[in-house]
């Protein structure tokens, strides 16, 4: 009886509107988790004949970090005990593409240089250009925009769908502003884009519409991104 009750502590299971959860030790072996849930899934009423579908279930491992062979073979155990479809697995670990790629998406990428007609600069993470972006030329980054020069051609932020990207720069004519997938057109279309003398931001409001402000507004429209221009 000890040892059963010592096995069941490795696996935990709680009900929610959505399905059932289970929380998986994440501290013993491999073989230990899948004999104790296996043991734990044995113990549980089968679902009625007249129950429809598979129980959904949840899996949360913690901190263990498991490759996709050892999450199907966890998986399998579910159908194989019981009616029960995993659909969804929760971990405190990354992998290390996923790791890779938000260090690449947090960096700042710097170009002095003046952006030509018909260049194209595309990358992940923040991008600071010194020098202007001149009419024709293409500046795009999957965080935020800024531009210590001139912005007289096209600029998106947020490339990647991230509606919380900005667009700076000192002098703010663009032939189209574009943040995630919302897009502000030519000075031509809106009176509001005129050459001005102090540093502008662009960004997208509660409506999802492109809002320019005075740069030191920065600060309470994204009050985490103030200090990166400090």
């Amino acid at each position: 009886m000890k040892t059963n009750q010592k096995k069941n502590q490795y696996v935990i299971i709680k009900g929610t509107k959505d399905g059932l959860t289970f929380i998986l030790d994440d501290q013993c072996s491999m073989d230990t988790l899948k004999s104790a849930l296996k043991e734990t899934l044995s113990d549980r009423p089968q679902p009625s004949k007249e129950s429809q579908g598979a129980v959904k279930a949840k899996l949360a491992i913690g901190k263990r970090y498991l490759e996709n062979v050892e999450l199907q073979e966890l998986a399998s155990l579910f159908s194989e005990e019981m009616n029960i479809k995993v659909e969804d697995i929760e971990s405190d670990v990354i992998s290390k593409t996923e790791a890779e790629h938000l260090v690449k998406e947090k960096q700042m990428t710097q170009v002095a240089r003046i952006i030509r007609s018909g260049q194209v600069i595309e990358l992940q993470g923040d991008l600071l250009i010194i020098g202007d972006v001149n009419p024709g030329a293409t500046v795009k980054a999957t965080g935020n925009i800024y531009i210590l020069g001139k912005l007289k051609g096209i600029a998106h932020a947020g490339s990647n769908g991230n509606k919380e990207a900005v667009i700076c720069a000192s002098v703010m004519t663009p032939s189209q502003l574009r943040i995630a997938s919302v897009v502000r057109r030519s000075p031509e279309e809106s009176d509001q884009l005129i050459e001005q003398q102090m540093m502008e931001c662009a960004y997208l409001n509660e409506n999802e519409e492109i809002i320019l402000e005075k740069l030191h507004k920065l600060s309470k429209i994204r009050p985490q991104l103030a200090t990166e221009l400090c």
